[in-house]
């Protein structure tokens, strides 16, 4: 399965933080099992999240695209809402189970706005940015990737 990530943080971008999560990201996507074949990281800016996740479905082609951050309820978090401008069907039910399991753990799990959804045969889906909570929230979504990604791209065994 090919998978691209991309992680939205203006201050890692800007090198005001670290990014300390690309090493558990890595591991994740090899775990799925996947094939790490984009990593990037973009500000916290709706146009920039959209223009990405165009670019990637256009020229990359992904079976899937993870981004990390952005799901929240801070004015800089926008990845729900340019997920919905780019995909032709949306999934709700991936982000309605992952904040359920959430929820087992931690309350504020209900802020989380996080939503999944295809463009073309690429199916995007949004993840928390703590590498905690996108672990957690990656292993509910696991068990059934291959399966979509099989319907997504009929006759096309993902990689």
């Amino acid at each position: 399965m090919r998978v691209a990530v991309v992680v939205i943080s203006s201050k890692i971008l800007s090198e005001r933080e670290p990014d300390e999560g690309r090493k558990a990201v890595e591991q994740m996507v090899a775990e799925l099992p996947g094939a790490l074949v984009a990593y990037e990281v973009i500000a916290d800016e709706r146009e920039a999240i959209r223009d990405r996740l165009l670019f990637l479905c256009g020229i990359e082609s992904p079976d899937v695209i993870l981004t990390l951050g952005g799901t929240g309820v801070r004015p800089t978090d926008w990845a729900p809402e340019a997920t919905r401008d780019v995909i032709e069907k949306e999934m709700p039910g991936i982000g309605e189970a992952m904040r359920l399991e959430s929820l087992k753990k931690v309350r504020t799990a209900m802020l989380s706005r996080g939503t999944a959804g295809l463009r073309g045969g690429t199916l995007i889906v949004n993840l928390p940015g703590s590498p905690k909570g996108a672990k957690e929230n990656l292993a509910v979504l696991a068990p059934i990737l291959e399966h979509a990604v099989e319907k997504i791209r009929p006759g096309q065994k993902p990689v």
